[in-house]
């Protein structure tokens, strides 16, 4: 008897699970589908690009040979250029019951997979509509989402954002030359006439990585180390509001995914690298310092070495390019937190931005000297009297800039007290090194307001010390009367030559001149 019984139970399992297969065989067939499908479309729209497709998913391996369904079709005529009436709508996910809304959430992520050309806007209107409907219901279907997503949909959510999302971006051709920034700034920036899709995919993606039903350890499987570089080099994409998603959803990534930071900050490093000394172009830096300004004001102290190096080999020379006014306010809010975070690296920062001081170039003194404050802020005593010398030879030469906007800002700096108390605490270094140029601009400098606010510096250093004020006086007068010797000295010795080449003219002797050794070298 129990024999029997024993002998029944394989039978009977195997019968319930060839009713479970057969109950769920539509669906495994679609995800098996998809795959294949989501292969093809890569291939066809990217070509020998370096994007490749995902694997299937798993639940594929369980599936048996059913290409006749309808989806599939759909998806192989428009590949192959034949008519798109297949291609049809999905239920409403409010039309089946809960336990189906899953199978149906996968189905509608495989009809996504398919691309449309959006060049020919008379092109395929249903079909795009279809599309468009269909992305807005998965948005809401992951925004109401009220269990954790299986590994099964998150694969193909994230197949589905890489069919869409990672393609070949297209700019506008532009010659040869570097372009100069404020030529960028009037250029008109490119839409991308597929965004009314690619919005709705970006507001999926960022509402799934930002979902709490989101599992990171499961999610960091596909959300991999390759995804993340093709989400990067989409920054270089010339649509803002594209940008503008792909900050946000990077700086999301950055938050939940902690074992990718690394490798996230290296990645950012190396396009920074390219850019400054390779190409000078990339449409995403200012958005990737938005993120880095977030990410650098999290960091822990003591700040690593990592993070140091980070500061010195890449944020530092990215004043170099000419379209630095481009992003110059995030690097410059970059470049102060590092300072707030350790008062230590000002020396190191304000020695950079004199490497990288413009030397003909006012708009960019202009910001250098904005930024310049700014770290100066955050800078405190010791650090000061390391770099002060340099520093304040370079002011000086500002002072005495012919452009009314670069003396101003420079003279702007002691209207912030805490830098008013650095230079007053160090007076008798930075005086003698920026009364030439003070007493210059007193004198003959050609914008009023200039002159007026140099006046003003004039009498602060007066009041506060007046015996060391007087002393600088006296030096520059002394250099001043010295300086008019030489030039007078100069001035004799080319009238004697032009004196002696004329009387000896007419004859082929060469003019010999006696060598005066000048009384200032014979005094030191």
């Amino acid at each position: 008897m129990i024999k029997q019984i024993l002998s029944k139970l394989p039978r009977k399992s195997s019968k319930s699970a060839e009713n479970r297969e057969n109950s769920r065989s539509p669906n495994y067939s679609s995800n098996a589908s998809t795959s294949s499908r989501s292969s093809n479309i890569l291939n066809n729209r990217f070509g020998n690009t370096n994007i490749t497709p995902l694997p299937p998913s798993n639940s594929s391996s369980t599936t048996g040979n059913n290409h006749g369904n309808k989806f599939p079709r759909a998806v192989n005529s428009k590949l192959n250029g034949n008519s798109a009436s297949s291609y049809e709508a999905l239920p409403s996910f409010k039309d089946v019951p809960s336990s189906e809304k899953q199978n149906l959430f996968v189905r509608k992520l495989s009809l996504c997979c398919v691309v449309f050309d959006f060049t020919d806007p008379t092109k395929n209107v249903k079909e795009k509509e279809i599309k468009r409907q269909t992305l807005l219901e998965l948005v809401d279907y992951v925004t109401s989402a009220n269990g954790k997503f299986s590994e099964t949909i998150m694969q193909e959510v994230v197949k589905m954002v890489s069919v869409n999302l990672f393609r070949c971006l297209t700019s506008q051709p532009r010659e040869n030359k570097v372009l100069e920034a404020f030529d960028l700034e009037e250029e008109e920036p490119v839409m991308d006439p597929s965004w009314p899709h690619l919005q709705i995919v970006y507001e999926l993606l960022l509402r799934f990585v930002a979902s709490p039903e989101t599992d990171a350890k499961s999610a960091k499987r596909y959300i991999d180390h390759s995804f993340v570089l093709k989400l990067l080099d989409l920054f270089d994409s010339e649509d803002p509001r594209e940008r503008e998603y792909l900050k946000t959803i990077l700086h999301r990534i950055y938050g939940k995914f902690m074992v990718h930071r690394p490798f996230i900050r290296k990645a950012i490093n190396n396009i920074f690298y390219n850019f400054v000394f390779e190409t000078e172009k990339h449409n995403g830096i200012g958005e990737l310092l938005e993120i880095l300004g977030s990410i650098i004001n999290g960091f822990a102290l003591p700040l690593k070495e990592e993070h140091k190096l980070f500061l010195v080999r890449a944020l530092i020379p990215l004043h170099k390019p000419k379209c630095l006014p481009l992003y110059h306010q995030q690097l410059s809010y970059c470049i102060t937190q590092f300072v707030e975070k350790d008062c230590k690296l000002a020396d190191t920062v304000i020695r950079g931005l004199l490497k990288y001081w413009p030397v003909t170039n006012s708009s960019k003194e202009v910001m250098f000297l904005s930024e310049l404050e700014e770290v100066l802020e955050a800078t405190q005593p010791p650090e000061f009297q390391r770099c002060m010398v340099p520093l304040f030879r370079q002011i000086a030469r500002c002072l005495n800039s012919s452009h009314f906007q670069v003396a101003e800002r420079a003279l702007f700096l002691w209207n912030n007290d805490h830098i008013e108390n650095l230079i007053e605490q160090n007076r008798k270094v930075i005086l003698p090194v920026i009364f030439p140029a003070l007493e210059k601009n007193a004198r003959n400098h050609w914008n009023q307001a200039v002159h007026s606010l140099t006046l003003n510096v004039r009498k602060l250093f007066s009041d506060v010390d007046p015996e060391l004020f007087e002393e600088c006086l006296i030096k520059f007068h002394e250099d001043e009367s010295k300086e008019d010797e030489i030039k007078a000295k100069r001035e004799a010795t080319w009238k004697r030559l032009e004196e002696m080449a004329a009387t000896k003219a007419a004859t082929n002797k060469p003019v010999l001149l006696p060598y005066i050794v000048p009384s200032h070298t014979l005094s030191t």
